[in-house]
């Protein structure tokens, strides 16, 4: 089976028995994520422009992703940018590091950082 990503948040598509026969029309990994639907691309612009603005190689923190994107109430929308720091890795454009070394973000836990990819 071909490798997968969701749509909405970015994690891995694990196959399923009961995708036999549709799983080229599978886009989410779970009904809460084909609620939530795909991000319009606003969030990843963001995270690409502040990523424009460092050095080569340099990361940056979701937090200020949320910061510019949503002012005022940033907190509560960190997982959004989560999960589009997940959508930029399914395309190839970033990848997201802890402790300096790259980590699959489908299983990253705690503090993450974001690095456009050279």
């Amino acid at each position: 089976m071909e490798e997968k990503t969701c749509a909405s948040c970015g994690r891995r598509i694990e196959w399923r028995r009961k995708w036999k026969n549709c799983w080229d029309q599978v886009r989410f990994c779970s009904a809460a994520c084909r609620r939530r639907g795909a991000g319009d691309g606003s969030l990843e612009k963001t995270i690409l422009d502040l990523l424009d603005g460092r050095a080569c190689g340099a990361t940056i923190c979701p937090s200020e992703a949320a910061r510019r994107h949503f002012s005022g109430a940033w907190r509560g929308r960190m997982e959004d940018v989560r999960r589009a720091a997940r959508r930029l890795v399914a395309q190839g454009r970033v990848e997201i590091v802890q402790g300096g070394q790259v980590v699959d973000p489908s299983k990253a836990r705690g503090a993450i950082r974001i690095r456009r990819v050279d």
